[in-house]
């Protein structure tokens, strides 16, 4: 709780406000387990765990069939590992994918995609057909985004590197939309404590801004009948409520509920003298002592038929 406090006392104040509870600020302060996907793509999820299994402890994440929790050092030292048979990836962003419900065949953007776990776990589900539009903005993103899709045999994939707001001018497009955005990264201080360090009330206002035309260009995308998620690394309700309550107010997005055995908290209705849509309830926002995870937000929305 100290380190907290003495490393960003603006952070500890405001977060206070989100979750005053000591198992907040002790799982913040605790380092993140490891966890992977295995990439069913090259391999079936029983082997991949068998021949783990004697070098590793294991143990399944409970939303996720091919996802588990590592306990030991060294698994990205395996040839499963430089093979692409498992992509090394935070079991509550695996989320966000099983949310979207894709299919084979669908024509599917991921806004911001970079480095392409999501991508990647989105193209199995899909079976390597129809097509997924991975974009992200800067270069050296893109780079590591395609070293990935090449990496873990992610075909039915192309690469864009575009501002997310551009894709809204293809109108009634997508089957559906990921925008897993750009964001304060609240969630992973406990991978890295450069975030809690980094972070800044302004860059949280500027990001809500940003995030906020993205959704719009996202929805604006999505077919009529689609799907579009809306996920973040943080806890900012002005990330994350705020966004959802913006999209809700200025078109005829309707949110869904995300049916998944995994632990979250009421989303916040009111803060800071700012009142969202009651409907954003209907929102995860999972806080790390939740399920020993990031600090994770998922929003599930549907393009109402015309």
């Amino acid at each position: 709780m100290d380190e907290l406090r003495d490393t960003n006392r603006a952070f500890f104040d405001k977060y206070s406000e989100i979750d005053d509870s000591r198992e907040f600020l002790e799982f913040m302060a605790k380092p993140l387990r490891q966890s992977f996907r295995v990439n069913t793509l090259k391999a079936e999820v029983g082997e991949v765990v068998e021949r783990l299994s004697s070098h590793f402890e294991l143990e399944q994440v409970p939303w996720v069939e091919e996802g588990f929790f590592v306990y030991g050092e060294g698994i990205t030292n395996t040839p499963e590992f430089s093979l692409g048979l498992i992509f090394m990836q935070e079991a509550s962003s695996m989320i966000p994918p099983l949310a979207l419900d894709v299919e084979p065949g669908m024509l599917v953007l991921d806004m911001a995609a970079s480095p392409g776990a999501k991508t990647t776990q989105m193209s199995a589900y899909m079976e390597n057909t129809g097509c997924i539009i991975a974009n992200d903005v800067k270069y050296p993103r893109i780079n590591i985004l395609i070293s990935n899709l090449q990496k873990f045999g992610a075909v039915n994939v192309r690469v864009t590197m575009k501002d997310g707001r551009y894709f809204g001018r293809f109108r009634d497009k997508f089957d559906r939309v990921l925008l897993d955005a750009p964001c304060s990264n609240v969630g992973m201080i406990r991978k890295n404590y450069k975030y809690l360090k980094l972070w800044r009330q302004r860059d949280v206002e500027a990001l809500s801004r940003l995030q906020k035309s993205l959704i719009m260009a996202a929805y604006k995308a999505l077919k009529p009948g689609g799907v579009l998620v809306y996920s973040t690394c943080t806890l900012d309700p002005e990330e994350n409520e705020e966004v959802v309550d913006y999209l809700l107010s200025n078109t005829d997005a309707r949110l869904e509920r995300i049916d998944l055995p995994v632990k979250s908290r009421e989303p916040v209705t009111e803060f800071r003298g700012k009142r969202y849509d009651e409907k954003v309830r209907k929102c995860l926002r999972i806080h790390p002592q939740d399920n020993d995870t990031e600090g994770f937000f998922v929003a599930k929305v549907v393009k109402p038929d015309e």
